[in-house]
């Protein structure tokens, strides 16, 4: 029996879904996966804020967070940050600018000035969609989780469609969302993800989350993403610098450079070539690539085209310009 094709979901087989490259897949290099959602988790005092507020900076200016974590693409961020009065959100804004060495009169972060956002009413998450659709922002900023709603953190089947609500979000506009949520009282000797306060559904729902936490006087970030590998603890300070105060990575704690894995198709083959003393077939360059047929040959043709490869009867070479 036929089904009419409007009554059935739309489908794609495995093989031609979207390829990405490894700059495509972060917006945040090593902290934030692009168009991820997930939480920014903490308790009180551990510049839960600060650290969202160097996020958005580094998104809306392409510079590196924290001084060090690269932003592949710059793009517009929405920011509501519900606890702190307007003056106190621009004087940080303005201390990460000036510690980032960024203009913040050319900061494009937009930031939500209503006195409430409520997620659980129905008419502020039409007035969100509709800023989100409006402004087109690559990440939007929710400061923090607890000021959005009026239900039971506690009640998965309250928290739920909230946060379904907000992937719908992100899958249809296609951004990132990081919320700031609070950690347990007591929850510094727990899992990072299982402190969070509130129903697992918090925890299970992000793609990236971050924790932060303090013992004694140390802040230390923890990474965590659902698709890649996570980072080492980072060791962080609050610096003051003049009038700019910004979170930092102590000049002790500076995590030593590692040569990342290559993940692009592209990136496996220059580096199988520059391996090689001698011509690769397609064959023997596809071994070593472990690549999908099809984005293979796709990759290894326009590489070609492109002048970065040489092909001749004994097989692929890198040009003289790769």
């Amino acid at each position: 029996m036929s089904v009419e094709p409007e009554k059935l979901l739309p489908v794609q087989p495995a093989h031609q879904l979207p390829v990405r490259t490894e700059a495509q897949r972060w917006l945040v290099t090593g902290l934030w996966l692009e168009q991820a959602v997930g939480m920014l988790g903490g308790e009180p005092k551990c510049c839960k804020s600060f650290l969202a507020l160097d996020l958005a900076v580094a998104v809306a200016s392409g510079t590196a967070c924290l001084r060090q974590f690269p932003v592949p693409t710059a793009g517009r961020v929405l920011l509501y940050a519900a606890e702190d009065a307007l003056h106190i959100v621009r004087r940080r804004l303005e201390g990460i600018c000036a510690a980032a060495q960024v203009s913040f009169e050319d900061l494009d972060v937009q930031v939500i000035t209503a006195p409430t956002v409520r997620l659980d009413l129905s008419a502020d998450r039409e007035r969100l969609e509709r800023t989100v659709e409006t402004l087109k922002p690559r990440l939007l900023v929710l400061d923090p989780f607890v000021r959005l709603h009026r239900i039971d953190e506690n009640a998965s089947g309250e928290v739920a469609p909230l946060l379904a609500y907000l992937r719908e979000l992100q899958r249809r506009h296609a951004i990132s969302v990081l919320v700031v949520h609070h950690a347990k009282k007591g929850g510094a000797r727990m899992r990072a993800g299982q402190a969070l306060r509130g129903s697992s559904e918090l925890h299970a729902w992000g793609d990236s989350n971050l924790y932060l936490r303090r013992m004694e006087n140390q802040l230390t970030l923890t990474v965590e993403h659902r698709a890649a590998p996570s980072l080492s603890p980072i060791d962080l300070e609050l610096a003051q610098r003049g009038e700019s105060l910004a979170l930092q990575i102590p000049s002790s704690a500076q995590p030593t450079p590692e040569a990342p894995l290559p993940t692009s198709v592209d990136e496996r083959i220059i580096n199988a070539l520059s391996d090689a003393d001698h011509p690769l077939s397609a064959a023997e360059l596809r071994s070593l690539c472990s690549a999908r047929k099809a984005t293979f040959y796709a990759r290894l043709e326009d590489l070609t085209r492109a002048g970065r490869l040489s092909r001749s009867p004994e097989g692929y070479r890198l040009a003289a310009t790769a």
